[in-house]
């Protein structure tokens, strides 16, 4: 029987740039945006079991405005890096010249998958989009080690990333005693500085203004790192164990509150609202990762919806600062723990429905 052939390709060819990043091989050149949107996937790190994958979830408001500043007339300068992961075609590299087959899915994006999402919604609206030429750096069959190495090593340069990233890229490849700390104070930045978060502008970092912020991070930090242990932590215990998640989740929460707060008007007001002073803030994360993670968990959900049902405030009962005056940090912090959980406790069935 005569042998099948093999599947052809378009190739692309192109001047190249042929490197290193340290030890790893890397060959640069220009592509074209249609041609990079063909040939690439995204690998993203918890979800597809491969080397190499340590992309996070994309967020939509990224992309649309990565998509409205392409269709302005913009383009990008810097570059986009892939891993070429196709093993049955292979690019080739002789004489300062790449040869790249125009395989779809063939090669991963380290960096670059916002940008690569935005120009294919602005690709969708205007065909012109396709021909824009593009900076592209590959690397071919990189582990997620590597990819990782890349990764963190652009995005450092570029803007901060969480130091706790680490443990989502690699797991039990680092031992660092400081995880929890790093990973505390990570999420409190995230939720102070993102716009769209119950708690922004609201954790006071050392050195801000004055009058910027009210809950202390050392607040925040003391009331989350044994929760955010590797192994023990309550976040792992319940499979929250991605920086991404375990902001959602503390998001979320607060998000409920926020909303019952803010319909009584309560949750703008530094002077009435408590979970803004030390006790209330810590009553409140009490019940959230003693009580509310559990159920959540359980339930298969850390919606804001699934978070308000099992809170069910009601708002002739809501506890205000005022109302906390006088009483200890402690006694003012069970007060809100307990308005918290008052709803769980009166979910729970009478003694003569227990079956045994």
């Amino acid at each position: 029987m005569a042998k099948a052939k093999p599947q052809s390709y378009d190739t692309h060819k192109a001047a190249c740039l042929n490197t290193k990043f340290g030890d790893i091989p890397a060959f640069t050149f220009a592509m074209k945006a249609k041609d990079l949107l063909g040939l690439h996937y995204v690998a993203v790190r918890g979800k597809d079991l491969e080397e190499g994958a340590v992309q996070r979830p994309l967020s939509v408001r990224r992309i649309n405005g990565i998509k409205n500043y392409i269709l302005d007339g913009n383009t990008f300068f810097n570059s986009f890096i892939i891993n070429w992961n196709e093993a049955a075609f292979k690019p080739t590299y002789k004489a300062g010249i790449i040869d790249i087959p125009l395989v779809p899915f063939a090669a991963q994006v380290i960096d670059g998958q916002h940008r690569l999402s935005g120009l294919a919604a602005a690709f969708e609206v205007e065909s012109d989009v396709g021909e824009l030429e593009l900076l592209v750096t590959m690397c071919v069959n990189l582990s997620t080690p590597e990819a990782a190495q890349i990764f963190l090593n652009i995005n450092t340069e570029q803007k901060p990333v969480p130091k706790s990233l680490v443990y989502d890229l690699f797991g039990e490849v680092f031992n660092d005693e400081e995880h929890a700390v790093n990973r505390a104070t990570d999420l409190a930045r995230d939720l102070n500085e993102d716009s769209s978060s119950p708690l922004y502008n609201l954790i006071k970092f050392p050195g801000a203004p004055r009058g910027q912020g009210y809950i202390e991070l050392s607040t925040f930090v003391t009331a989350l790192k044994d929760h955010l242990a590797p192994k023990k932590g309550t976040f792992y215990i319940y499979k929250l164990r991605e920086m991404e998640k375990q902001k959602l989740a503390i998001s979320n929460f607060f998000q409920a509150i926020r909303d019952y707060y803010t319909e009584a008007k309560i949750w703008e007001s530094y002077a009435k609202n408590p979970f803004l002073k030390a006790a209330g803030f810590n009553g409140a994360m009490d019940f959230f990762l003693d009580s509310l993670i559990k159920r959540c968990a359980e339930k298969g959900s850390f919606s804001i919806a699934t978070m308000k049902d099992f809170i069910g405030l009601d708002r002739e009962g809501l506890v205000a600062w005022d109302e906390l005056k006088g009483k200890d940090g402690k006694t003012a912090r069970k007060v809100i723990k307990d308005l918290l959980e008052s709803n769980l406790l009166n979910s729970l069935p009478d003694h003569d429905e227990y079956q045994f």
